[in-house]
């Protein structure tokens, strides 16, 4: 191990000479570094969120078709519409189990590509439906594999990713889960359910083919023990001028230090507990904000606000997602993952308070006050009179908010805080938290507007984003620039 790193120190020095000695030796190396195979790797990975964005936007064109189709064998009524939007939430639950298992048995790549198949699975039982039911278990393989994607890409990427871009290609998962949902939505004008569902599985069969020709991640096969293979994997991520062998010693010493298998005792552990405890409040909070009921019932929250044309807002709202989490994705390197987790939280704060302002002064002005009751009133001949341009202003402020932190940057940090023994079954962890409490607000969501009124609704969830502020500003690390070794370090309270 010693020979290795002193011969790593030797191959840096040896073109940059006196620069190279005043610079720390992770700078020298990472300014050898060629990113254009990582990004290649990034780009067959991310496509299965995009797959999952489609599994996600598929229902809300879906909806409304299915709720008035002709065949009365797959005609949806209220309650089954409901089932239909929420029930990929629990298929994400169990794939999120499921991932935690996979990463550490098979690896992230093999993960990857194994999860490609529920998604085609799934879409195609949803094709040739005949009842009811087959639409429920295409759904349910759908999230088995949006679960199993939520888990290992950010992983993989993470892992095959260093500190100067790991937070902008962190960032790429959920800028391609709200491109899959916007492509769903605009796919949804055109095309009915059945050609939508054939469209969503495309994704997933590309990239299981593209998967085939990109490694496995050098800190899982080093975790095996293979490190000439990683050493290979360092190699074809880093290019040929960076020094594989000083990156391996790097991650072979911390794995040293972070010692074997997953212990009962290991959850006394400082830097264990506490990146799993900020994890599991993370999820818990992004999904507090209410996006996931927000999103699947966007077509009807918006003919609530008198929008008769609500499909082409959704298409809008999804575009607004789209242009900030790429805005993101730029910054997060720069700005850093707390300053936009804090003023994603305000936007979303204030945000979700003046939709509850709008539904309040709605329903005092039209005497519509309980749950997503669709009537006429004078504003749904011309949606551009009164109060209703406030619903608008809202969610696309609400969308913005979230598209800059708090969508993207729990599965970004998730995916860099944990040590490698803990990472499969933390992640899991962190992905049924996500997926559990998605299901229950989803599938309450109505429910909640009922009990709450709508205005009610919008500022419980309003005081839920005030919460993740303060959250965000006692316990959540700075993560920006370091390495996932540092981070892990800095949990333990041990000096770097």
């Amino acid at each position: 191990m010693i020979e290795s790193q002193n011969e790593s120190r030797r191959l840096l020095d040896t073109e940059d000479g006196e620069d190279t000695r005043v610079r720390s030796e992770q700078d020298a190396y990472l300014d050898k570094v060629k990113n254009g195979k990582l990004f290649l790797a990034t780009l067959a990975a991310v496509l299965g969120p995009l797959s999952f964005g489609f599994v996600l936007g598929y229902s809300s064109p879906a909806i409304p078709e299915l709720s008035t189709i002709t065949d009365p064998r797959l005609r949806l009524d209220d309650d089954e519409a409901s089932w239909f939007g929420s029930i990929v939430t629990i298929g994400a639950a169990i794939g999120g189990l499921l991932g935690g298992w996979m990463v550490d048995k098979i690896g992230r790549k093999l993960s990857l590509m194994f999860c490609s198949l529920p998604y085609i699975f799934g879409f195609t039982i949803v094709i040739a439906a005949q009842n009811v039911w087959m639409l429920y278990l295409g759904r349910v393989l759908t999230g088995l594999a949006s679960g199993v994607t939520s888990l290992v890409v950010p992983l993989y990427i993470s892992e095959i990713a260093h500190e100067r871009v790991r937070g902008t290609m962190g960032s790429c998962v959920q800028l391609m889960v709200v491109t899959g949902i916007m492509g769903a939505y605009i796919a949804g004008m055109f095309l009915d359910w059945r050609w939508l569902a054939i469209c969503c599985s495309i994704p997933p069969t590309i990239m299981m083919v593209f998967m085939c020709f990109m490694p496995e991640t050098p800190r899982f096969l080093l975790s095996q023990g293979k490190r000439r293979e990683a050493e290979e994997a360092v190699r074809f991520l880093r290019g040929p001028d960076a020094p594989a062998e000083w990156e391996c010693a790097r991650i072979e010493d911390a794995s040293d230090d972070q010692g074997g298998s997953l212990g009962m005792a290991d959850l006394k552990d400082p830097g264990v507990y506490k990146p799993l405890g900020v994890g599991i409040m993370l999820m818990l909070f992004q999904q507090l904000t209410g996006i996931n009921a927000i999103m699947f019932y966007a077509e009807t929250i918006f003919e609530e606000a008198h929008f008769k044309n609500s499909n082409v807002a959704t298409v809008v709202v999804a575009a607004i997602q789209v242009v900030f989490t790429a805005v993101a994705a730029l910054v997060m390197d720069r700005a850093g993952r707390k300053l936009l987790l804090i003023l994603s939280g305000v936007s979303m704060c204030l945000s979700t308070a003046a939709f509850g302002v709008y539904f309040k002064l709605s329903s005092e002005t039209h005497g519509n006050s309980s749950g997503l009751c669709l009537v006429e009133s004078p504003l749904a001949e011309n949606p551009a009179v009164g109060l209703s341009w406030l619903a608008l202003a809202s969610m696309g402020f609400f969308i913005t908010g979230f598209s800059l932190g708090w969508g993207p940057i729990p599965w970004l940090v998730m995916s860099e805080i944990f040590p490698s023994r803990v990472k499969g079954f933390a992640s899991s962890v962190c992905v049924l938290t996500n997926w559990g409490s998605a299901f229950i607000i989803t599938k309450t969501f109505q429910d909640l507007m009922d009990l709450l009124t709508n205005a009610g609704t919008f500022w419980l969830f309003s005081g839920c984003c005030a919460l993740n502020i303060v959250f965000t500003i006692l316990f959540v690390p700075e993560t920006k620039g370091k390495t996932l070794e540092q981070i892990q370090t800095q949990f333990k309270g041990t000096p770097e």
